[in-house]
């Protein structure tokens, strides 16, 4: 299975993440409240930080391939897209209403930690282990 998709998933998703944080810092300080560009900002660390474990999982499925690491990548994704995507809209929009989306990907994102869990433990073991 070719992974080409994802790679580029993660690219723009790094792209994005880096445009939203200049966004929030340059754009956002004086149109949004402390609270609203707080929430912004939260949404960019997380998509930040999911951001870079698709890449290192992208980078271990590269080398030692397994079951369950385009889950993984798959449940983060999703993570990324409610949880951040969510809170961008929350704070551009000041619409509450689109909280209730966010602990979803917040269940997305933890999903796919457990998942990498499985992945780590089922994984064959290497020289080095």
């Amino acid at each position: 299975m070719s992974y080409r998709l994802a790679w580029i998933g993660v690219a723009l998703s790094g792209f994005v993440m880096v445009a939203a944080g200049a966004f929030g810092a340059h754009g956002l300080e004086s149109q949004l409240t402390p609270q609203l560009l707080d929430t912004f900002e939260t949404g960019v660390r997380y998509q930040a930080w999911h951001t870079l474990a698709m890449l290192a999982v992208l980078v271990w499925r590269a080398t030692s391939p397994s079951k369950g690491q385009g889950l993984v990548l798959g449940l983060w994704a999703i993570g990324i897209l409610l949880f951040s995507g969510s809170l961008y809209l929350l704070a551009l929009t000041g619409i509450r209403g689109l909280g209730i989306v966010t602990p979803f990907g917040g269940l997305a994102f933890l999903a796919g930690w457990l998942g990498l869990a499985v992945c780590a433990a089922r994984a064959r073991p290497g020289v080095s282990d």
